[in-house]
């Protein structure tokens, strides 16, 4: 399957230019997990560390989920604007936030500041 979910995370890793054992570093997990996920026969990984593959080798969460839009490069955010995050659900969100479409971003910009505004 030239679309298969395995095939996607192997060329996502591949065009970082990671081996399957540095993305298993990163992601804290063995390197047979890495494989197994690589393996058209093998597991899925879990949707939260599907989000945590695409922040590693930079594509598009979308793209690695399902296939649709290309294999986008997401850029690193510059350095200088870096914020510390300490609570574990707003770096979820933050990480989530990262990997969307520009449209999907402004949506949710609109909800959160929407109910900002209600709130006051």
């Amino acid at each position: 399957m030239p679309n298969h979910l395995a095939n996607r995370i192997r060329r996502a890793r591949r065009k970082k230019g990671m081996t399957q054992a540095e993305l298993a570093s990163q992601l804290k997990v063995s390197r047979s997990a890495v494989g197994n996920w690589e393996s058209p026969t093998g597991i899925m990984p879990c949707t939260t560390r599907m989000i945590t593959i695409a922040m590693v080798t930079d594509v598009s969460f979308e793209w690695l989920a399902t296939g649709r839009n290309g294999l986008e490069v997401i850029p690193a955010p510059p350095q200088s604007n870096v914020e510390m995050v300490d609570d574990p659900h707003e770096r979820r969100l933050l990480m989530a936030y990262r990997t969307c479409r520009a449209a999907t971003r402004k949506l949710v910009l609109q909800i959160v500041e929407g109910q900002r505004l209600a709130q006051v």
